[in-house]
């Protein structure tokens, strides 16, 4: 049984679906929400499923041991980050090496970086005119949204949309592909 442990900070919209695609998984399985926000809806999601979660603090993750420790006694293989928005330590990547991954609400390498999350990321392709936006899937290194690229998917930028109208679209692409795409880069399959 390979054991995930999901990083989210908010509402958890994203760990809700890639719990329910591995509720009966018989090789995979969510053992862990670590969250970074006490007040953050997926802490209310891991406890009605009964998940055990794990709330962070931002001096041991980035100055302690990343609480490597933590996901190793978890029994933790794979690390898949659901709305995270902090950097992941160096530690951690060297820890669980070509095993976290993190999905971006925009089409890399365009819009990522520092600073590109949530209403801002949509913001700023609505701005600069793009006519479509998406998702992608990436695997996660020293750097923001700069790890190689697993999958990508697209949606329309209308004239007239605000960034909200952009989101709902994306979070569309990212309930639809982001919890089969898991499992398929965990059971080794890296075609899509």
């Amino acid at each position: 049984m390979k054991k995930i442990a999901v990083l989210a900070s908010g509402t958890g919209t994203n760990a809700a679906k890639i719990i329910d695609r591995f509720r009966t998984h018989k090789k995979i399985q969510v053992a862990l929400i670590v969250c970074n926000k006490p007040e953050a809806g997926v802490l209310k999601i891991a406890a009605k499923e009964n998940i055990p979660s794990l709330l962070i603090e931002k001096e041991k993750f980035f100055q302690g041991d990343a609480y490597i420790k933590d996901l190793k006694e978890k029994e933790i293989d794979f690390i898949v980050l659901a709305g995270f928005i902090w950097k992941i330590p160096v530690a951690l990547i060297k820890a669980f090496p070509a095993s976290i991954i993190n999905i971006h609400p925009a089409l890399l390498p365009k819009y990522g970086g520092k600073g590109m999350y949530g209403q801002q990321v949509h913001q700023a392709v609505i701005d600069n005119k793009e006519t479509e936006s998406g998702i992608t899937i990436h695997y996660v290194d020293e750097v923001y949204d700069n790890g190689k690229i697993i999958f990508q998917s697209t949606c329309p930028v209308h004239p007239g949309d605000t960034a909200g109208l952009l989101a709902q679209r994306i979070a569309v692409l990212e309930h639809t592909h982001f919890p089969g795409v898991i499992e398929r880069v965990i059971s080794g399959i890296d075609s899509f």
